[in-house]
């Protein structure tokens, strides 16, 4: 069963043989976003902003809890209706590869959404 991978920029970390960056700017990256936003408390990183178009949908104080609400949000944008013929093509582009983020595998990732879908069985499509 494929895997999702951790991206990393440490020196000699190479892409493994039969993995596919879903990262953004890729085609599969997820459009709901990661940004810091001000906080009553005076820090600038102590709060994070999800973006969908330049629009803030959530605030939360750690960033684990705003990558949750994001791949939730991701989840829920890609099942929708309209994103079916998406969702046929991620499949073929996906289906059996290795998935990519930088996302740490220890957290919600769109890339366990995107596993998800390509890896389904015909029948459950």
């Amino acid at each position: 069963m494929p895997t999702r991978i951790q991206r990393r920029r440490t020196k000699g970390w190479r892409k493994p043989e039969g993995a596919v960056s879903v990262a953004r700017p890729t085609r599969f990256g997820n459009p709901f976003t990661l940004a810091p936003a001000a906080s009553q408390r005076g820090g600038l990183l102590d709060v994070w902003a999800v973006e969908y178009k330049g629009r803030k949908l959530g605030r939360f104080d750690a960033i684990a809890d705003a990558r949750a609400d994001a791949t939730d949000r991701y989840a829920r944008w890609i099942r929708e209706p309209e994103q079916a013929d998406t969702r046929r093509l991620f499949r073929a582009l996906l289906n059996g590869w290795d998935l990519m983020c930088w996302c740490p595998t220890d957290q919600a990732c769109h890339a366990d959404v995107l596993l998800e879908i390509a890896n389904l069985p015909e029948t459950c499509q």
